[in-house]
């Protein structure tokens, strides 16, 4: 396989790490391989220890490579956690020339980003929302368009730079180079969304082991991103503490048996519990499990409307809520979570990738799957800019040599 059809992607998350390895094709992307591994180094999101998230990063990277046959040398690493900030800005310049060009776009988003950010903080991304040529709104790509005033609405995403610095470091040490930082959330979205969805408004609420991150689109733009420092870890805790049963087992128990509202539960159902301390295995009841497990989901998905009532477009999501990441799976999730936000609510699988599409085939792993595309999406669109710029040349070249042949 050509190097430069190869894009990575790489989740560092809380519980885990995914590598997902894709090839560029003229239909798309195409997943060529997938590694995980547990991830130890890192606590809501934040890499508290770089050594053991090295050691995660190149297990999850050696089973990738050893899937796709290749080599993995640079990747596209998801950002996410309560450090996480967004807002939204507004740019205005004077248009030269008369005609919106690719350095008016430019200088209009640099207007929009010129606000004050403490210096603990960087601008991971600048989401253009959409641009106003001369009073008129809603546009999508204002370039070549006539004006003589351009203006834009972005939403800007900032992230602790210790948070930023600490991925790249723990990538640079596992021997890679990073091509990009993409917020998680959003590369979620582009994974489990449709345009449908982005365009009516809908909420993404990505639930992850240490975090649960929410972004709110509309009008095919990205209207806020948010989040709170609990997810799936925080209700295997419970499970392990309620159980008194170790944390590995109560992972186990939570994905097979676990329930998000106990009325479901019809007939009396027993699950074997493993015990502390060699202490033989105990019998309970499936009912027990699921009074733990509904507590803990109901505030999470409490804090989570909150969040969305807070950001003010909670009127504007007509298409409901979209919930991933690997706690969305549990049963029930979705039924209270429609209970809770008074939404249609439902679980965003993975989707617009080929190849092994099967294997990746379960909201947890949206987030490596999203990044995937978003590093695809990228690299397409800078090829394009190469190509664009190539023709320029050659136009500035022909130009060139007739004004000579003109002289002669």
């Amino acid at each position: 396989m050509a190097k430069s059809d190869l894009i990575v992607g790489l989740d560092l998350g809380t519980t885990k790490i995914t590598s997902v390895v894709g090839e560029m094709t003229p239909e798309g992307v195409d997943i060529v391989g997938i590694g995980t591994s547990p991830s130890t180094g890192l606590r809501k999101g934040v890499v508290v220890n770089i050594e053991q998230t090295v050691q995660s990063i190149k297990k999850a990277l050696e089973e990738a490579e050893l899937m796709a046959g290749c080599e993995i040398q640079s990747v596209y690493a998801g950002i996410a956690g309560s450090h996480i900030k967004g807002f939204n800005s507004h740019g205005v310049i004077a248009v030269k020339g008369g005609e919106v060009s690719n350095r008016d776009v430019e200088r209009v988003l640099d207007a929009a980003k010129a606000v004050a950010i403490p210096l603990d903080r960087e601008v991971i991304h600048i989401l253009p929302q959409e641009y106003i040529v001369d009073d008129q709104n809603g546009i999508a790509d204002p370039l070549g368009m006539a004006g003589v005033r351009l203006e834009v609405k972005v939403h800007i995403v900032t992230g602790a730079v210790s948070s930023a610095q600490n991925i790249v470091r723990s990538c640079h040490r596992s021997g890679l180079d990073v091509s990009d930082i993409v917020l998680e959330s959003l590369a979620s979205s582009k994974a489990v969304l449709t345009e449908e969805e982005k365009e009516i408004g809908v909420a993404l609420v990505d639930i992850g082991g240490g975090t649960t991150d929410v972004a709110i689109f509309g009008e095919d733009s990205i209207k806020y991103t948010g989040g709170i420092a609990i997810g799936g870890a925080n209700l295997t805790n419970d499970i392990a503490f309620g159980l008194r049963t170790p944390m590995v087992s109560a992972e186990k128990i939570k994905v097979r048996y676990g329930c998000s509202m106990a009325d479901m539960l019809e007939e009396e159902e027993i699950i074997e519990v493993p015990s502390v301390g060699g202490r033989s295995p105990r019998k309970l009841s499936r009912h027990v499990l699921a009074e733990i497990c509904e507590p803990r989901m109901e505030e999470l998905f409490l804090l989570v409307d909150q969040e969305i009532n807070r950001s003010g477009f909670k009127n504007s999501t007509g298409a409901g809520v979209v919930l991933t990441g690997g706690a969305a799976l549990i049963e029930g999730a979705q039924e209270l979570a429609e209970q809770i936000f008074n939404m249609p609510t439902r679980i965003g699988y993975p989707r617009k990738v080929g190849g092994l599409k099967d294997v990746v085939n379960n909201p947890m792993y949206a987030t490596a799957v999203g990044v995937l595309i978003y590093g695809a999406e990228k690299e397409s669109s800078e090829k394009q800019f190469r190509i664009r710029d190539k023709n320029m040349f050659n136009r500035i070249l022909s130009k060139m040599r007739k004004w000579f042949v003109d002289i002669k």
